[in-house]
Order: structure tokens, then sequence, then C-alpha cells
């Protein structure tokens, strides 16, 4: 009897992964409580306007399928285009990648923050325990439609790239994820469960 293997979570997405709308709606419910668990455990709140939410296949394939359910998407093509918009976001081997998003709900709120935010997405690193820190990278499909001089998005996507001995350390524990723009110094710690859940994109 053959055994299941599991996709190997830095496997990109191609076209049989994503289901046909009325295949997707019988799963759903469950599919969706499953990335609500998952996205707990990769979500991270940067002081109180930022949220650092970290990517891998299961979101970037939840995000695809909600997207294509909202825009009534049925075509091969037009799934093609989300997964090729998505697929950067899947972490390889040594990387994490996130969604950093300016968690603001009103116009005052925008007005104050989106200028003074302006290069958030490369002030963004994550510590090491033993001082080292890797900084982020600005996904380069999305860097230059997303900052102007003088205000920032709302969203932005990044990723930290390792090399073998960062991820060691990243194993140990005690990591950060830190803030260095002027106008947002924040840091926070992650939890234990958070360092495991991204070692399994890191590893």
């Amino acid at each position: 009897m053959e055994t299941a293997t599991k996709t190997p979570s830095n496997r990109k997405l191609v076209l049989t992964d994503i289901l046909e709308q009325r295949a997707y709606e019988r799963i759903r419910e469950t599919r969706r409580a499953e990335i609500i668990e998952l996205k707990r455990r990769r979500r991270i709140a940067l002081g109180t306007i930022v949220t650092v939410m970290f990517e891998n296949r299961d979101t970037m394939q939840s995000q695809i399928q909600e997207m294509l359910r909202v825009e009534r998407v049925v075509s091969d093509e037009g799934v093609l285009e989300e997964i090729k918009a998505y697929n950067p976001m899947i972490p390889e081997v040594g990387q994490l990648c996130a969604t950093l998003f300016i968690e603001l709900t009103n116009d005052e709120q925008m007005r104050e923050w989106l200028t003074k935010l302006v290069g958030i997405e490369r002030a963004i690193a994550i510590k090491l325990a033993n001082g080292e820190v890797v900084k982020a990278v600005v996904d380069e499909g999305h860097a230059e439609q997303l900052t102007r001089e003088t205000v920032t998005a709302a969203v932005h996507y990044i990723r930290f790239e390792f090399t073998p001995q960062q991820v060691q350390e990243f194993a140990k524990g005690n990591v950060q994820v830190i803030s260095t723009l002027s106008n947002y110094l924040e840091a926070v710690e992650l939890a234990d469960f958070t360092v495991a859940e991204l070692l399994t994109d890191l590893q």
C-alpha cells in the first residue's frame, strides 16, 4: 500500500493545485478554519499599527482560492494570472516571506501615518539571539508601484534571506522582529511556536 507524501511547503503552486469553485465551496469552511489557525502562528503584531504576516504555500493557496471566489474567475488564464502574482510569496529553503500590513482604521490615521512610515518596508529586520540582523528585502515586482517619496502604501511584500548558519541560530529561539525606522522604532520577540512554525519554511 502506497503512503501519501506531503507536498513540500516550498513547492510553487501550479494550475492543478487550485480547485474549481464548486469543489472549493465544499471544503471552504473547514479549510478556512485551518488557515485561520495557521495564520495565528504566523502573524506578528509589531507595535500598534504594523502587522507582519509570514506567508507560506498554504496561505498563498488559500489567498488565491478566495480571490478567485470573490472575482468569480473560472478560466485557466485567470487562475494562472493569480498563481503568477502570488507564487513569489512562497518561500524557498532559507527564506521567509511576509506581507507587511499597516493597520489604519480611519482617514485621520492614514493622513498621519502613511507619510511617517515611508520606507518602513526596508526598515524591518529579524534579529537573532547572537545579535545578527537579517534585513528585509523588498519584493522587486511591487517595490516601485507601492511606495512614493512622500507616502507609503498600506501593504508591502518582503522577504528575508538566511545563510545556513543563520538558520541554525534562528532555531535556537530568542528571535525578534524589529523596525529600525526612526518614526516607528519597535521590537517584538517571536513565541516559541512561531519560531517552530517558521523553521518549516527555512529548512
